[in-house]
């Protein structure tokens, strides 16, 4: 279908100096609807600066909301009471002080087995926390524990290696020092060690933790085992009917290392019984109980 030229109009284009023109030719229908047209495109434009504002005013007050949980939060922990507030920080180290104790306690457990492999009464532990004193409340559960663990430490190395407690539960028949020579009643001799009283066959155990240095026929203790331990003691156990270790073998608290009996100069069945230091004889009495 033709177009009438009424339809359509006819628009001129000049430039300021009008040395040239242009024409345009549009649709009478558009230019009657121009108006329309542009309110329709500032509708838009309204719209969309309006959306960005709400959008904006939204953001800034989501912000402000935020900012003041913050500050509420900080307000309630300035607030809680010193209890609560040890408590956070309490949590996080609970692992490590739990850890220290559990230490504490098996080394304790230790040192008692290694008391009663020698015959002697464990200790309490109920003291173990300290004894409250001045210096101990300057200090923190962790730099307590840590202390306590060291010293623990300390004590069960010293325990296992140290020679104590009785080699055989029995009575004692001859003490350390000058005694009568009981060959010859007339003069006296130096005994370097204590007897125990014991009957043939009888287990003799070493008192410490330590190794085999010698073992066979020593002059008047007839059969004999020296014991070295770590710490500079030396154990003897003589006038044995029975040797149950060799030379070289490392011993532990407790050990059955021979058999009571009557070898070498000896009157009746007994064990010698002798503790050395650096290699001089120490009167091994000291070393029976704590408590001496």
């Amino acid at each position: 279908m033709n177009l009438k030229l009424t339809n359509f109009s006819t628009i001129i284009i000049v430039n300021k100096n009008q040395e040239q023109t242009q024409a345009i030719r549009v649709k009478t229908k558009h230019l009657k609807r121009i108006k329309h047209y542009a309110v329709s495109i500032v509708c838009v434009i309204v719209a969309l600066v309006g959306t960005v504002i709400y959008l904006n005013s939204k953001d800034n007050k989501r912000e402000q909301e935020k900012q003041q949980l913050l500050s509420q939060i900080a307000q309630l922990k300035g607030k809680l009471p010193a209890a609560a507030v040890s408590a956070a920080t309490t949590a996080t180290t609970a692992n490590t002080a739990s850890s220290y104790i559990q230490s504490i306690q098996g080394k304790l457990q230790k040192i008692n087995d290694y008391l009663r492999k020698r015959g002697l009464k464990g200790f309490s532990t109920k003291s173990v926390g300290g004894n409250g004193n001045a210096e101990e409340s300057k200090l923190t559960d962790n730099e307590k524990y840590s202390l306590y663990d060291e010293y623990l430490s300390r004590l069960v190395n010293s325990v296992a290696f140290t020679p104590m407690g009785y080699p055989r539960l029995s009575s004692i028949t001859s003490v350390f020092g000058y005694r009568s020579d009981p060959f010859d009643s007339e003069n006296a001799e130096y005994h370097p060690g204590i007897d125990f009283k014991g009957a043939k066959g009888d287990p003799v155990h070493v008192t410490a933790d330590g190794k085999v240095v010698f073992t066979g026929w020593k002059g008047g203790y007839g059969n004999c085992i020296i014991v070295q331990h770590k710490n500079d003691f030396q154990t003897l156990y003589g006038h044995l009917s029975h040797i149950n270790v060799i030379d070289g073998q490392s011993v532990t608290t407790g050990d059955v290392i021979g058999k009571v009996g009557s070898t070498g100069r000896s009157t009746g069945t007994h064990l010698h019984y002798e503790v050395r230091k650096n290699g001089k004889p120490i009167n091994p009495v000291k070393f029976l109980t704590l408590n001496n």
